[in-house]
């Protein structure tokens, strides 16, 4: 968890202590950027957001600093020192009459509750920190050389948003937060002269034990190994996947990539997936055949698995795993070892030079607002496993994940990153702007042009006329005068480029009911395509089209996304739940989220701030509708308009709102789609006639209020979907309660009633 070593948080407390108003600090910059002719550089707020909880003081005195610490008792503690605004630098921990730059006097300051990780923001901290090591604090951060404001602000503003965007481990979010000070202060030089001069590692350091994986068995486990087997047979799980080369834009001034650079960026991608990785949960297992030209290697006993895993921050991976039987059984211990195959026993991500950047051209890469809000980039070429791209493209659409925002990574193989602002590329740019004035701009080297953002080469010229004509020699290559001749054609050279066909891929779901397994060879016993002699032209496109259409809609419920982490909320069910706890609960959440900008100023009495017919959306109704039905990811099975908004404050007897459906989709994405993939409000309501809860016509039952598939009902006389559907249409009775209620006619009736 963020700041802790070890175990598990959904929120870090940080007790931040300030020594001046960021306002203040903000106006100072401002003039003195205004008088060096430079944009001012954007210090960011420290403020609660995410999984981290902030509390500041600013310039306390001794009795307040220690009052907060023991009311809060703060899992982090972060100490700045004091501005030096003559040398833009950051100073001694010294607050007007406050002085705690001695060690007696820091460690004083805590009782018998340590925090977990303590951030000094000071020059030559190297005493105090040991000083708290040796009290019994975890982690300790610390500088050890001078450095500026703007590396302090840089560093911090990282290692902080690590925390905000997902639970991560200290040492995950410092290694991060250190490969972006290295990728942007080191780089370009952003530290004082005298830092630049010193012996050692510059930038700041820790002191802590980095955390390492258990993956022992419990005891009941190991007493019966070792009866009956050795230890030798008990062995780590192997992962079969394989590297993938992905591209990468990178917000900067192009430059040459250089191995500080490139190494810079395997730092803090390494970093980002072990935070992943640590942090991951194990959903399910399945047998799974192993893979080709390795069934014969494995040993008595191995078994192979597949594993369906969500990361730290709910992204999705299947992987195939192999290992013995007493591990891949034990879903903990599998976790386990997943864990420690990928970060302790693996590089996992490396930089290789793309030789188009070996050149040097002189046009700067092209530039789209969706990348980076149009800063400059530069591209980068890293070879990663494939589960690691599969994570990194589904975070680069996540909203409120800020981890690849501070290691500038602006586009994932082409897909931009949804969390990149223009204040980001501001920041980052900022320093390299001042490298860029120091060194001149006659000595700027550009990158490569992105390759998916160049046009293809020409393939052919238009020959003109002329008396001496050119022919191709042998080997297709060169060009021979012949002159006044024809121009003789290697027809070797003129061969077209072979095209692979590729075939729409369908989601695998199975095999079918007449299909058999065959074991290893993994075929069925049914034809893989159909005879060309028993095919007609047209009934065979309209068969092909009616097999797809068929085999996509079955596929709309097996397709819904694996259940993001839950909210671990005390809510009552959503059936007994007021609607006041459930506002205040979906409030909680989209905070949790990052979602702030959902929320209005005024709290729980203007949630949600969005309008419908002149009223107030109504979030309650349209939640308990909606996964009654069988959830969002239903889509057209579920009549919006009819079913659902008839039963909102928002709808009148005198609606006449066109669009209302898509209205209410887009509204539900918004605010309630997360919310509802967190918690097990989704009813399994079925169809009373088919027995399944597949998309379809669904409509419900006037008397007893059960669910039924329109379509499933085959009785004479019945009107079209619309007519019961819309909001004054028919009632729809089911074929049972009809039964019941012409039995009862017909008993009245005998009896003379």
């Amino acid at each position: 968890m963020m700041f802790h070593s070890q175990g598990a948080s959904r929120h870090c407390s940080l007790l931040a202590v300030l020594s001046g108003k960021l306002r203040d600090t903000k106006q100072k910059q401002k003039q003195s950027a205004a008088s060096e002719d430079q944009p001012p550089y954007p210090f960011p707020e420290l403020s609660s957001s995410g999984s981290l909880e902030v509390k500041l003081l600013i310039k306390p005195n001794t009795d307040e600093l220690g009052r907060a610490l023991e009311q809060l008792q703060p899992d982090f503690v972060y100490l700045q020192g004091q501005l030096l605004e003559d040398r833009g630098e950051i100073g001694p921990l010294v607050w007007e009459d406050f002085d705690l730059s001695a060690p007696e006097a820091l460690c004083g300051l805590f009782g018998s509750k340590l925090p977990n990780t303590v951030y000094l923001e000071t020059p030559k901290g190297e005493k105090l920190a040991e000083a708290l090591r040796n009290k019994g604090v975890p982690y300790t951060i610390y500088w050890k050389n001078d450095f500026s404001k703007y590396a302090a602000s840089h560093f911090r503003h990282s290692f902080f948003s690590v925390g905000q965007s997902t639970s991560s481990h200290t040492w995950d979010a410092f290694q991060l937060a250190l490969a972006s000070f290295r990728l942007y202060c080191i780089q370009n030089n952003v530290l004082p002269s005298n830092s630049q001069k010193g012996v050692g590692k510059l930038g700041p350091q820790i002191l802590g034990v980095p955390p390492s994986i258990d993956t022992s068995p419990c005891v009941a486990d190991m007493k019966e190994e070792e009866e009956e087997s050795s230890p030798e047979t008990i062995s780590a799980v192997k992962i079969y996947d394989e590297d993938v080369n992905m591209r990468f834009l990178v917000c900067g001034v192009p430059c040459t990539l250089d191995a500080c650079l490139l190494g810079s960026l395997e730092d803090g991608l390494n970093a980002l997936l072990f935070t992943e990785i640590r942090g991951c949960k194990l959903h399910n297992r399945t047998s799974a055949p192993p893979p080709p030209l390795q069934a014969g290697t494995f040993s008595r006993g191995v078994v192979t698995m597949r594993c369906d895993i969500s990361t730290c921050s709910t992204a999705h991976i299947s992987l195939l795993v192999s290992g013995s039987a007493d591990t891949c059984f034990n879903d903990q211990l599998l976790e386990n070892h997943i864990k420690k195959e990928l970060i302790e026993k693996s590089h996992l991500v490396q930089a290789f030079p793309n030789p188009e950047q070996s050149k040097s051209p002189s046009l700067e890469p092209r530039r789209s607002a969706s990348v980076a809000c149009g800063s400059s980039v530069f591209e980068v070429c890293m070879r990663l496993p494939a589960w690691a791209s599969q994570v990194l493209r589904q975070l680069a659409s996540n909203l409120s994940y800020r981890s690849l925002v501070m290691l500038g990574i602006a586009s994932i193989q082409g897909l931009p990153v949804a969390s990149f602002n223009k204040d980001d590329a501001e920041r980052l740019l900022f320093f390299c702007t001042r490298q860029e004035k120091e060194n001149g701009r006659n000595k700027q080297v550009f990158s490569a042009i992105p390759s998916w953002l160049k046009p293809p080469p020409p393939s052919r010229k238009r020959s003109e006329p002329c008396s001496s004509s050119k022919s191709i020699n042998p080997s297709g290559r060169g060009i021979e005068d012949v002159g006044g001749h024809r121009q003789k054609l290697n027809l070797a050279a003129m061969r077209p480029i072979p095209q692979s066909h590729r075939h729409k891929i369908l989601p695998f779901s199975g095999l079918s009911g007449g299909a058999r397994y065959d074991g290893d060879h993994g075929k069925s016993n049914q034809p893989l395509a159909p005879n060309k002699h028993n095919v007609s032209g047209p009934n065979s496109v309209t068969n092909r089209k009616s097999v797809s259409n068929s085999f996509q809609a079955n596929q709309i419920i097996s397709l819904n996304p694996l259940p993001m982490k839950k909210h671990g909320c005390d809510r009552a069910p959503i059936r007994v739940c007021s609607e006041e706890e459930f506002l205040r609960d979906v409030m909680q959440f989209l905070i949790l989220r990052g979602h702030n900008r959902l929320i209005p100023p005024g709290g729980l009495a203007e949630f949600p701030d969005a309008i419908l017919n002149a009223k107030r959306l109504d979030l309650f109704n349209l939640y308990r509708e909606v996964v009654s039905r069988g959830g969002f990811h239903v889509g057209n099975g579920i009549n919006w308009k009819g079913q659902v908004f008839s039963k909102m404050r928002n709808h009148t007897l005198t609606n006449r709102m066109t669009g209302v459906g898509n209205t209410l989709k887009r509204h539900y994405e918004t605010y309630l789609l997360e919310y509802e993939l967190a918690h097990d409000d989704v009813d399994g309501e079925c169809c009373l006639m088919c027995h399944s809860s597949a998309a379809g016509d669904w409509v419900n039952c006037g008397v007893c209020g059960e669910w039924a598939h329109f379509g499933c009902d085959r009785r004479q006389g019945l009107g079209a979907f619309k007519d019961y559907a819309k909001t004054d249409g028919l009632e729809y009775v089911c074929p049972r309660c009809s039964a019941l209620k012409f039995s009862k006619k017909s008993q009245k009736t005998a009896n003379g009633y």
